[in-house]
């Protein structure tokens, strides 16, 4: 792996002992969106690229039934065991969790009839020739999608937090938030274009996640990326930046925060 890469497993590692709060309820959301737009039948196979905890991987292998199968990969060795457990909690047999890294997965070409990668292409250093290769495993009548957050994911929270992260040590403001990288219909496109995908359709679906109470803001830091910058900050860092933001969100008694996304999928003719 490369550093991008080691970012994410270090990141999402740590963040899976809060990625199943209700306040993170977006990771499912997401993920079921996207495998509904895949118009999968039962005996399909689908490859899951940055599966995370599972959304769209068991997503996938409720739709393609005892008969389909699911091949799901990911970086962080604690949240594919996240993922195991809740395959194994519905009694899915289909899925086949792999710990490893998406962008070479050493697959045969034209494996599968969708693959599916859910807020994980901009981990990649070279977007563009991940998504070519995930391009590159998908069988001729087959469908790629590639699902990224929308602008201002988390707002208000997010903003709070990266002006306090800034105040505290200015060399992790926004140090590692490639999410922001890649938020509109005309991104996603361009990447399926740059990638060599032709027919790319793209699609922007606003979201909300409730919070049943203010505090489940600091739930949020912690089971999504913004974990990677409150663990490299120092012990006493951590606790005053955990005051500032939770005191802001607790006087405007924020009740939801911002989980646009985006949504681009292609059809191999």
């Amino acid at each position: 792996m490369d550093e991008h890469a080691r970012r994410a497993e270090r990141t999402y590692s740590a963040a899976a002992d809060h990625y199943l709060r209700p306040a993170l309820a977006f990771w499912d959301r997401s993920g079921a969106a996207t495998v509904a737009r895949l118009g999968l039948a039962p005996g399909d196979s689908v490859l899951d690229l940055g599966c995370g905890a599972g959304a769209s991987a068991i997503a996938a292998a409720r739709a393609v039934g005892p008969t389909g199968s699911v091949v799901a990969v990911d970086v962080a060795a604690p949240l594919l065991d996240l993922a195991r457990r809740r395959a194994a909690n519905e009694g899915l047999t289909n899925l086949d969790f792999r710990l490893g890294d998406a962008r070479s997965t050493g697959l045969p070409d034209g494996s599968f009839d969708a693959v599916v990668c859910v807020f994980a292409v901009f981990f990649a250093a070279d977007m563009a020739a991940f998504t070519a290769e995930m391009w590159r495993l998908v069988r001729d009548g087959g469908t790629l999608a590639i699902t990224t957050w929308g602008p201002g994911w988390a707002q208000p929270l997010s903003s709070v937090f990266w002006e306090n992260v800034r105040d505290l040590e200015p060399a992790l403001h926004k140090a590692f938030n490639p999410w922001d990288e890649i938020t509109t219909r005309e991104a996603v496109g361009w990447l399926f274009e740059r990638a060599g995908v032709p027919g790319a359709m793209t699609e922007a679906l606003p979201g909300e996640q409730p919070l049943a109470h203010p505090d489940e803001a600091w739930d949020v830091v912690l089971g999504s990326g913004l974990r990677g910058t409150v663990d490299a900050l120092a012990e006493g860092q951590r606790e005053e930046l955990r005051e500032r933001v939770m005191t802001y969100i607790r006087a405007r008694d924020v009740s939801s925060i911002k989980t646009d996304v985006v949504l681009g999928r292609a059809t191999r003719r």
